[in-house]
């Protein structure tokens, strides 16, 4: 089984609705409550996650973000940066211009501190000077047994760097273009972990929000023949957030962390057929949820095996 030595995940300090990611994340939602309202909330529901995943005896590298910038999405790192075997990380461009603030060079030694060691960095950030973005395991959902990159392309997602990444981790990429309907509008679907999950037996997806039949069966056969279960998802559920689960493979027993949103959205069949493989691990996230238009996967960046690091060098970064 593919084992997480432990995960990553960012307290907020100024989490609100962010202006510079609505007007492509049809997901958020303004508030309907004051920023310090709102900011309480999400640090319970931030507060009670955690506690959750750690009741399971899962290691939580909680960073506590401050107000050094404005960075009001500082909760959701795995768009910025993914962790890989042989301790390589990947940093990523973002589409907007405060979330390229929570590249912080302070959580890379915070990790260090917590005995998670980097030995080579894939630094894609000058991306951002071409406009061309990928937003880390958002814009990609990662079959790590099978050497697979899921990607739904869209303005936050760019082709170019898909395959960039698949030259340099050695992945094969899967790419399509997934929609949710917006105001009676078919748009396209910001990052690809919304639509869909992947875990090492089985995979939970919307494939009616990928509208073409070609780019929709060419994703079905993939997962059928990597003999993945596949469990489908409707457009309702999807926007309860019940494509953005991550599994979490610790000790060799396999967990899948989801909101308490969507696992209300699960019939009894789905659950069964997840139990089968995993024990559902689910929280209220509803603030971040409305306010955020991310979910749990979003919170969460999972960190694989340790061994010899770099970060003692001050030129890394």
């Amino acid at each position: 089984m593919n084992n997480i030595h432990s995960i990553l995940m960012v307290r907020p300090s100024s989490f609100r609705t962010n202006v510079q990611t609505i007007e492509n994340n049809y997901f958020q939602n303004l508030s309907k409550i004051g920023d310090k309202e709102t900011l309480k909330k999400a640090q319970d529901e931030f507060d009670h996650l955690v506690k959750k995943i750690e009741s399971f005896d899962i290691p939580v590298n909680v960073f506590q973000d401050d107000l050094t910038y404005d960075t009001p999405d500082s909760l959701f790192p795995n768009n910025w940066i993914s962790f890989h075997k042989n301790n390589k990380i990947a940093l990523y461009p973002m589409f907007a211009k405060n979330r390229r603030l929570e590249r912080n060079e302070n959580i890379l030694k915070f990790l260090e501190s917590n005995n998670v060691k980097i030995k080579s960095i894939f630094d894609y950030t000058i991306a951002e000077k071409n406009k061309q973005y990928l937003e880390g395991t958002g814009s990609m959902v990662l079959d790590r047994i099978n050497k697979k990159v899921y990607a739904s392309i869209s303005e936050r997602t760019s082709e170019i760097l898909i395959d960039e990444f698949c030259e340099d981790f050695n992945y094969m990429p899967i790419v399509f273009k997934s929609y949710q309907s917006h105001e009676n509008v078919r748009k396209l679907i910001y990052h690809t972990n919304v639509m869909m999950c992947i875990a090492e037996k089985y995979s939970i997806i919307c494939l009616d929000s990928i509208d073409c039949n070609i780019e929709k069966n060419k994703v079905f056969e993939s997962l059928k023949d990597d003999g993945k279960e596949i469990i489908e998802i409707s457009s309702r559920q999807l926007n309860s957030f019940a494509g953005n689960m991550i599994e979490l493979v610790y000790n060799n027993h396999s967990y899948l962390v989801m909101s308490a949103s969507a696992y209300k959205s699960l019939s009894k069949e789905q659950i069964i057929k997840i139990n089968k493989y995993s024990k559902i691990i689910f929280s209220d996230v509803s603030t971040i949820e409305y306010c955020g238009g991310g979910s749990v996967r979003c919170m969460i960046a999972e960190i694989y095996p340790r061994g010899r690091s770099i970060l003692t060098d001050p030129n890394i970064y």
